[in-house]
């Protein structure tokens, strides 16, 4: 049995080439606590869960707005790894972002299709090292992470800050000691034995996958995934609603301050209330976003309703599609609605003219129009 109160987080060892790094000692057992602070913020971060699974299930079509939810995780957990892409951009097609942006809009999508897919993956597959190396394996495709190993657990030791093992901030276990640590943290999530609560399981996790960085690259994205993957799969959220990079990135240096004091300073407790202080904040932020779109798309609807006469119904296939994807071009919106370009243009004009829609390119030729209401929500 393990008492966070007196939790010895693990210890630093000397390799026989002159660095040292950290081997955390294994989490697979029953966990205890007496502090009364950790149990009112579980208590409150179970509520705002509960209030945004609520809300997922009043608003109709949860999936498309699911998607806008997942493109600003994959830009924000992609922004923290130090990529440009901005939202409205994520949402372009490849050919349409400037060449020298490209790499990082792949990062971002690649990290959007990692989630769909692992997501996907969850109806037939635990969370296990398999669904992890996999999710790793599609975030790191065709990008700068090609060299480092997709989809494998890492066979070199890494290292975190500095340039070379000796300067480095934080040496994470040993690539020998990786399969071990992992199959125990693996070992953690599933056993049913332990009688705690998901949220605080998930937060030791977290921190444990962060130390011991198995993969050569993609670990804060994948351990941050890890995240949103265990509460849909514990039943703790219904949609994949919540992801608490925006939480993190807030202020980064609290971050990486909070998992370094476990490490330092067997500082466990501290960890877990920053942690879901970030599951109150992000819960709280996903539902207003919800409530906000409700409106948004209510009033909308309305307007469209009331001044666009016969054109109302293909008005209406034209602002359900920007729902979805908030980003358009005049020959989508033809094929979307079956009408001629000229039918399409005009809609879309008129959209521009009733401030639906942006023109985002300043060009003549090859525009892209964007709902920037709706973006702005995220």
């Amino acid at each position: 049995m393990i008492q966070l109160e007196t939790y010895q987080a693990g210890r630093f060892q000397k390799h026989h080439t002159g660095y040292t790094y950290f081997l955390p000692n294994h989490i697979n057992e029953q966990w205890t606590w007496e502090d009364q602070t950790l149990n009112l913020l579980l208590e409150k971060a179970a509520i705002k869960l509960g209030e945004l699974n609520a809300y997922s299930r009043l608003v109709p079509n949860i999936d498309l707005f699911i998607q806008l939810h997942v493109t600003k995780e994959a830009v924000i957990s992609s922004r923290i790894e130090g990529t440009q892409t901005k939202m409205d951009e994520a949402l372009l097609e490849e050919e349409e972002v400037s060449p020298e942006r490209r790499n990082d809009w792949k990062e971002v999508n690649n990290y959007i299709k990692a989630l769909n897919g692992a997501i996907a993956d969850l109806e037939k597959l635990p969370i296990s090292s398999r669904l992890l190396r996999q999710t790793h394996k599609m975030l790191l495709s065709s990008v700068r992470g090609e060299l480092k190993l997709p989809g494998e657990y890492r066979n070199s030791q890494n290292w975190i800050g500095g340039n070379t093992l000796l300067d480095a901030v934080f040496i994470p276990p040993h690539q020998d000691l990786v399969p071990e640590l992992m199959s125990d943290l693996e070992k953690f999530l599933h056993n049913d034995s332990i009688n705690m609560p998901t949220l605080i399981k998930i937060g030791i996790a977290h921190y444990q996958f962060e130390t011991i960085h198995p993969f050569l690259d993609g670990n804060g994205r994948i351990g941050r995934l890890l995240i949103t993957l265990f509460l849909v799969d514990q039943k703790i959220l219904q949609k994949p609603l919540l992801y608490l990079s925006a939480w993190f990135e807030k202020n980064k240096g609290l971050y990486y301050d909070n998992l370094t004091f476990v490490r330092t300073n067997n500082d466990m407790t501290q960890w877990l209330k920053y942690f879901l202080a970030g599951i109150v904040e992000t819960a709280e932020n996903a539902t207003q976003t919800l409530s906000a779109i409700l409106d948004l798309k209510a009033q909308l609807e309305i307007t469209l309703a009331q001044t666009y006469g016969k054109r109302a119904v293909n008005a209406g296939l034209l602002l359900n599609a920007l729902f979805k994807k908030p980003v358009i071009h005049v020959n989508e919106a033809q094929n979307l609605m079956g009408l001629s370009y000229k039918a399409a243009n005009d809609l879309v004009t008129e959209f521009v003219q009733s401030g639906i829609l942006k023109e985002m390119t300043g060009q003549s030729r090859n525009r892209v129009f964007v709902f920037e209401e709706y973006l702005n929500l995220f």
